[in-house]
């Protein structure tokens, strides 16, 4: 089993590097790069309450688990562009529709091998058009494959013996984003990204929550003065099963990404006298909340879908005013607490 997840992690690091000296070549250098991933909800395969927030749990072993989530997004890329009476506001990205396939595959007990296949199913805006006076958006675009794995540290473990309701779980991840997409359309970086992070969940009667911590390692892509690189990872999720056998709950849940570049001040960007000392611009900190209702139509509790909503947190690169989700998600489990409400 451990054999086989080396050469699966072998066989991604020779993606990685491949699609990363394809990328490197093209248009993602300079100060004006659309080689910046717009969509920052990088949803996990596997079994989730939320929509964000990684679950503890992983794919029965010998099983596949599939989902598909859907978003709408508005709004996550502008552009403020500066002129002689003063700045105006370009939308490289309006709105878009985005599709996430995704699947998971149970090698043990507690490993599971996990694939993300994103694409956007349509979009507007006005691309990079009004800075570099090229060709604008596509209506579609492939975006960047998400590949890694899931080890569950700890899987339902009861606190007590006497109290079935009171459970905790825990999970390490680690995934790699590929430049495979479109790096011209906002879908694909100019390099691969590597994600480490540790999920846990807990549930209290019919109360829930779940915490993830990580980071997003890249290398640096400007934008009109806004700098993308290696951000850190935080989202936290809290949830309420609206019915007592558990198959209907609301569940509410924040990300955030603080980047960890300094970002550049408009007079660095486009410097009017001589060059002197600056402390640079805010920092980059893309931010969201959703508010979600999720189902379990099956006795198995296998099939669960969930419908979100929610806006931003922060007004920087990335984020959308707006977003709505809806996830599809078929994760057969091997343990019973899974199976079963405790």
């Amino acid at each position: 089993m451990r054999s086989g997840i080396g050469v699966f992690a072998t066989a991604c690091m020779a993606i990685v590097a491949s699609s990363t000296r394809a990328a490197v070549a093209n248009e993602c250098s300079g100060n004006v790069s659309p080689c910046i991933n717009d969509d920052t909800l990088w949803p996990h395969a596997g079994p989730s309450r939320f929509q964000a927030v990684g679950g503890s749990d992983t794919t029965g072993a010998g099983q596949i688990g599939f989902a598909l989530q859907a978003s709408y997004l508005s709004r996550p890329i502008v552009l403020q562009l500066q002129s002689p009476g003063g700045g105006t506001s370009a939308y490289a990205i309006n709105d878009q529709a985005n599709a996430t396939f995704l699947w998971s595959y149970g090698i043990g007990r507690r490993y599971e091998l996990d694939l993300a296949l994103p694409l956007t199913l349509g979009q507007g805006g006005t691309g990079l058009a009004p800075v570099s006076g090229g060709a604008g958006l596509h209506d579609t675009a492939v975006r960047d494959m998400r590949f890694g794995f899931t080890y569950a540290l700890a899987r339902g473990e009861r606190r007590t013996q006497a109290a079935r309701d009171e459970t905790w779980g825990l999970a390490a991840r680690f995934e790699v984003s590929a430049p495979t997409g479109d790096s011209d359309q906002f879908a694909g970086e100019r390099s691969g990204v590597f994600v480490p992070s540790v999920s846990g969940d807990a549930r209290l009667g019919r109360f829930f929550g779940a915490a993830e911590v990580g980071a997003r390692i890249r290398p640096i892509t400007e934008l009109l003065g806004a700098r993308v690189g290696t951000q850190l990872l935080g989202e936290l999720g809290v949830g309420f099963d609206l019915s007592a056998d558990g198959r209907l709950s609301a569940a509410l849940e924040a990300w955030a990404l603080p980047t960890l570049v300094r970002q550049l001040s408009s007079e660095e960007v486009a410097p009017a006298g001589p060059p002197g000392p600056s402390s640079g611009a805010a920092p980059l900190i893309p931010a969201e909340w959703q508010l979600s209702l999720r189902a379990l139509p099956l006795a198995s509790r296998e099939l669960s879908v969930q419908l979100g909503g929610g806006g931003a947190l922060d007004d920087s690169l990335t984020t959308p005013r707006v977003r709505f989700t809806l996830s599809v998600r078929w994760t057969p489990s091997d343990y019973p607490a899974v199976r079963a409400r405790p």
